[in-house]
């Protein structure tokens, strides 16, 4: 097989990297392979947490860490540690990673090429004889994807101490199955206690990921340093009507569960525009109307809400106006509001020392570079919680992202491990 390199020059800069070398072949196939780890046939992909799929893919990453030379540790809830030892263990780890479970027929680049991309930084920098002072720690992630447990980030949670023990294992899925059966079944056990990292731990995390949006692409351009990451705040609302026979109750006695939930749907989409702010989003994901019959009046009405902004500022200034227009809007059509909190997450800031080496290691290889926000939440959200964090984003097809044509080229990937190794190179020095 032929082995496409790419290597850099020496420069004048005492960070530079000589003779680093990128396998973008060997980088790929790892990513095909994990991509067969699916309950779904190619393109798409589903590896649910701790599914049969997602232990295989565990096995596969596990193997390949292992013949790297790296030290493998994995907590009671399922991260690993793949760590590339520095010279002085004393200091705290250079942590990079992102995660490989998928949600319901996605693609096969979402999180695995921060993952894989990471490995491959890692054999590159090993290959060209750099030693690290600090340890360099591979970390893929448990359950960035909130598929199982409607939890998503747990493992990067827990690690920050954002959810308790007891919290996670409160946590069932739909079919009342607890976490730790799963884990168990998955070959996880011991004290959830001891998933919390201590203080200085790491000393600084980086995350490779595809962008999940279309900036790059439209703009030509190459890296995306990422200066700011956008948290959800995610919510359950039941709205409780009265049902009824759809011919039998006239239009002005209603009190129709779907009707008022449509209501409270828009007045959320208007807020969301006219908050002031660029990156405010909000989206209602789940919609389910009870009792779901077509000539029955709807009772109840269940929605799962997602909204998200840079700014805790403006995120929560659109919640407190949405609750009050349920509220109005429950009122009028006598309705009753229940709210479940999901979670609510503030935003991220990342280092800017770390973004300053992305930008650098980016004009190291004549890469075309912009700072940019992630507007998509991310494990490096909760290790901000930990130690400097910051993310490197690379192009992917029209911004498509957690559907079967998810796509970042091989360059482009390999563009984005470059600037990933030399960043760690830099943290790690």
């Amino acid at each position: 097989m032929n082995r496409p390199l790419i290597s850099t020059t020496k420069t004048s800069t005492d960070i530079a990297i000589v003779n680093i070398e990128i396998n973008s072949d060997r980088l790929q196939e790892e990513i095909e392979t994990l991509a067969n780890f699916s309950e779904v046939s190619a393109p798409a992909v589903t590896r649910v947490l701790f599914s049969d799929e997602d232990v295989a893919a565990r096995n596969f990453l596990r193997d390949r860490c292992r013949e790297v030379g790296l030290e493998i540790r994995e907590d009671p809830i399922g991260n690993m540690f793949a760590t590339w030892p520095g010279t002085d263990r004393s200091l705290g780890a250079v942590g990079t990673g992102s995660h490989t479970d998928a949600i319901p027929n996605a693609g096969k680049y979402d999180g695995v090429v921060g993952v894989l991309g990471g490995l491959e930084a890692i054999r590159a920098l090993k290959e060209s004889c750099y030693q690290p002072r600090h340890d360099i720690t591979l970390i893929p992630f448990t359950a960035e994807e909130p598929t199982r447990f409607n939890a998503g980030c747990l493992g990067s949670r827990m690690m920050c101490g954002a959810v308790t023990p007891e919290k996670a294992l409160s946590l069932m899925d739909k079919e009342g199955v607890c976490l730790d059966e799963w884990r168990n079944r998955a070959g996880y056990s011991g004290d959830l206690a001891e998933v919390q990292c201590r203080e200085g731990d790491f000393s600084a995390f980086v995350e490779l990921h595809i962008e999940q949006g279309p900036e790059l692409e439209e703009a030509k351009e190459d890296i995306g340093a990422v200066t700011a990451i956008a948290a959800p705040a995610g919510y359950g609302l039941r709205i409780l009507g009265e049902g009824g026979h759809a011919g039998a109750v006239l239009m002005p006695k209603r009190q129709d569960a779907f009707m008022g939930a449509a209501e409270i749907a828009l007045a959320l989409e208007m807020l969301a525009k006219n908050s002031g702010s660029p990156d405010t989003v909000a989206t209602i994901g789940v919609v389910e109307v009870l009792p779901g019959a077509i000539n029955g009046i709807p009772n109840e009405t269940r929605l799962e809400i997602d909204v998200r902004d840079i700014s805790l500022e403006s995120r929560d200034k659109v919640l407190e106006d949405f609750r009050a227009k349920v509220t109005e809007i429950c009122e009028r059509r006598q309705l009753r509001q229940v709210w479940t909190e999901f979670n609510c997450d503030p935003p991220a800031t990342c280092a800017p020392h770390i973004v300053d080496a992305v930008e650098t290691a980016s004009a190291e290889f004549g890469l075309k570079c912009r700072r940019m926000v992630s507007r998509a939440y991310h494990d490096a959200v909760f290790m901000a919680r930990l130690a400097p964090t910051a993310m490197i984003f690379i192009p992917c097809y029209k911004g498509y992202s957690h559907r079967p044509d998810e796509y970042s080229s091989p360059q482009e990937i390999a563009n984005g491990v470059k600037v990933l190794a030399h960043t760690l190179k830099t943290l790690a020095g």
